[in-house]
């Protein structure tokens, strides 16, 4: 029998129960320090309750891997300890997220060639968190890895899937979760239909064909969430601000020079702002966050799927580069004054996820007999046959002052008519 050393409420999901052990990693310093990094920092300048942290969304990400373990089709093929460092390692699947989460994600790329992931691996197998999981009987090594979906257990490719896959725990959790704190509702999702029809087929997650509607829910809520919060042209503009503060700031704030877990776990949303503030060079930038006088959007334009891949090759550094310099030369401006945006960079959130895989989620069908029967999600559902593909977005943005040239200059060079046309500011 499980014992809980007590419960958390949560506005999301109720009452969340606590085991000792998991008790002992939520009061660590570096699960704490997630009380200090909001989960979508620059979403507060459009969603005004977007204020929630890292901390709620491990609770809830871990509360949702436990129900995956109280399911009946997936319990049978664990051990009480298996049980129990997947709820940990879902705990611990952000401790590596950086300030401000995802915007942090340009640096570590950039010039560390790294992302969270690697980070929040380093620091499970190098904190005290390492110390603490140690001293409950647990591998610290097996649970840096599980957290980032690499345990690799022979067999067992589902322990890995419930933390990272299409259909995860912590998807599950941020699409309910993201949509709560701003209001940005698109539809009903039944994630615990979800959850209670995951079923193994073979050695990997998949879902009972009778959670269909609930899987094109999920589906259609990540896609719209996508592009009304994630990648919402006015926190876009904030998150590219701080993005860009960070990146000038870098060398004189020693942002990518930590070199152990603690001197990373020192860095998060207050001390950065602070440090952003005093520094000289993005002083400015700051003050300028802080009376909501944000950069603007000249040019936004979707592109349809069928259409080339524009944001594949606009991912390209050097690409982006070239076609920012054009258009500043075109418009009469500096280049550093346009920045082009698109989904697949790094400081969008959940960049990696917008591909939205949908084709990746196995599905089955179980007969009579109980035999499962693997479905292709096309021949069952247009929703998904529709959605095959990525959101192409593209957006130019530069300050209120040059917006006027920048925007003509843009559909001179791109294409279109320029969204200052269409957009009222």
């Amino acid at each position: 029998m499980k014992r809980y050393w007590g419960e958390i409420k949560d506005p999301v999901h109720g009452y969340v129960y606590v085991t000792e052990a998991e008790k002992q990693l939520i009061d660590s310093y570096p699960v704490q320090r997630l009380h200090r990094l909001r989960q979508l920092a620059g979403s507060e300048y459009v969603y005004t309750g977007a204020n929630h942290t890292r901390f709620e969304h491990c609770i809830g990400v871990m509360h949702l891997a436990g129900k995956v373990t109280e399911n009946q089709n997936i319990s049978t093929y664990l051990s009480e300890d298996e049980i129990q460092i997947v709820r940990m390692a879902s705990l611990l699947h952000d401790v590596g997220h950086g300030p401000f989460s995802h915007v942090f994600e340009h640096l570590l790329v950039k010039f560390l060639n790294k992302t969270h992931e690697d980070i929040t691996q380093w620091i499970i197998q190098k904190s005290e968190l390492k110390d603490i999981i140690n001293g409950l009987g647990y591998d610290p090594n097996d649970v840096g890895k599980l957290a980032i979906g690499e345990l690799g257990r022979p067999g067992k490719a589902f322990l890995d899937q419930i933390i990272q896959s299409s259909v995860d725990v912590d998807k599950l959790d941020f699409v309910v979760r993201d949509t709560y704190h701003t209001g940005a509702e698109y539809g009903y999702v039944d994630i615990f239909r979800l959850i209670h029809m995951l079923d193994i087929l073979g050695e990997n997650i998949a879902v009972d064909v009778g959670a269909l509607s609930a899987l094109e829910s999920f589906v259609l809520a990540r896609l719209e969430s996508f592009r009304s919060i994630y990648f919402h042209r006015v926190g876009r503009a904030a998150q590219i601000m701080l993005a860009s503060a960070m990146e000038e700031a870098k060398d004189e704030l020693g942002l990518v020079n930590f070199e152990t877990p603690e001197d990373y776990l020192a860095l998060d949303d207050y001390t950065v702002w602070t440090m952003l503030k005093k520094c000289k060079k993005t002083k400015k930038t700051i003050e300028a966050l802080e009376r909501r006088k944000l950069l603007k959007c000249a040019y936004d334009r979707t592109f349809h799927v069928k259409e080339k891949m524009v944001t594949s090759i606009f991912c390209v550094d050097e690409v982006r580069d070239q076609v920012r310099n054009k258009i500043a030369s075109e418009a009469g401006v500096e280049p550093t004054t346009i920045i082009i945006d698109v989904p697949t960079v790094p400081s969008v959130p959940y960049h990696h996820s917008a591909l939205l895989e949908p084709m990746e989620i196995p599905v089955f069908q179980k007969t009579r007999k109980g035999e499962k029967i693997p479905l292709r999600l096309s021949d069952i559902s247009s929703v998904f046959d529709v959605l095959k593909g990525f959101i192409n977005i593209l957006r130019v943005y530069t300050d209120e002052k040059h917006l006027e040239q920048v925007a003509i200059a843009s559909a001179k060079v791109i294409g279109g008519t320029p969204s200052s046309a269409k957009i009222s500011f």
